[in-house]
């Protein structure tokens, strides 16, 4: 039975992450600190250890290493919020760069037997150059602490890796949506704000004329990619995109849900954010190449996603 650290796994991905590895047999540790994710996600199991902490204790970090030896390491834990890092830099530095190389020092110093660390970046390293779709071997402009601290994290994960034989590998997020989106939260994404808007009748501010487009990828599909990247042995050192390679506009998708849900979005319009990126697409081809493909096309997603949040009290 494999053991597997999943870091942030009571957040949005990561539980999805946590349940599908249960549900293939995995022992999985987890290691959160509630900062952004909720105890609630988590299923219960026997064989589900939840360890309440920072990812920035390195102490903490050391002696669950030291205890539990994990064959496969998921590095979801960070600040994912590109206004928090420019408000907070030095605070978020830590979280988002600082505990990734001490995990990296870990790894080595411990002599793990690592079948795979996957570091989970972002589409945000890529910043605001016009070419699309984006591939992963586009030059990066990270235009913000957070894209900054996700593209050193990278490399330093991946020449680490090079450097002492750990099989590493990176995953560049695009949009991702589903179940456990909180849309309270600050750092959360504007398809949680906008069906939140759509079951409590609230009004929803779309910034800008909704002809901004992103790749949605549905958290279904963005776990299908992490197990794919982590249990292939042959995938090693290397950055992969995970989106759908689709794009589509806010407008879309409003649209999508408001006829998915029976229900019409009270709409307010504000102006866009001074350096919002207009347009975004990933090249999912590396990924595909794999054997992966996004099972959820947007129309599916959104009515996947609007159905659990029917079912969720």
């Amino acid at each position: 039975m494999p053991t597997t650290l999943v870091t942030g796994g009571a957040g949005f991905i990561g539980s999805h992450l946590v349940q599908h590895l249960l549900f293939n047999g995995h022992r999985v540790i987890v290691l959160d600190d509630l900062s952004m994710g909720r105890a609630e996600n988590l299923p219960r199991s026997p064989r589900l250890r939840f360890v309440y902490g920072s990812i920035t204790n390195t102490p903490l970090l050391a002696a669950l290493l030291t205890s539990e030896r994990p064959d496969y390491i998921y590095h979801l834990a960070a600040i994912a919020s590109v206004a928090h890092s420019i408000a907070a830099p030095a605070a978020c530095h830590l979280v988002n760069y600082s505990a990734v190389v001490h995990l990296l020092q870990l790894i080595r110093d411990e002599q793990l037997p690592l079948r795979k660390l996957v570091f989970a970046s972002s589409a945000a390293v890529y910043g605001s150059a016009p070419a699309l779709p984006k591939t992963e071997d586009l030059p990066v402009s990270p235009e913000s602490p957070y894209a900054i601290d996700k593209y050193a994290s990278e490399r330093m994960v991946l020449a680490f890796g090079a450097l002492h034989d750990i099989p590493t590998v990176a995953a560049r997020f695009f949009n991702v949506y589903g179940p456990r989106q909180n849309p309270r939260s600050p750092y959360s994404g504007v398809l949680s704000k906008l069906t939140a808007a759509l079951q409590t009748g609230q009004p929803f501010t779309c910034l800008g004329d909704g002809e901004q487009t992103r790749d949605f990828v549905y958290v279904a599909d963005v776990v299908a990619a992490l197990v794919r990247l982590g249990e292939d042995p042959a995938v090693t050192n290397a950055v992969f995109n995970v989106g759908t390679g689709q794009a589509s506009s806010l407008n879309d998708v409003i649209r999508l849900l408001e006829t998915i849900s029976r229900r019409r979005l009270r709409r307010r319009q504000a102006a866009a954010r001074p350096g919002d990126i207009k347009h975004s697409r990933a090249s999912s081809d590396r990924l595909q190449a794999l054997g992966w493909r996004p099972q959820y096309a947007l129309p599916a997603g959104l009515s996947a996603y609007w159905t659990a949040l029917a079912a969720t009290p």
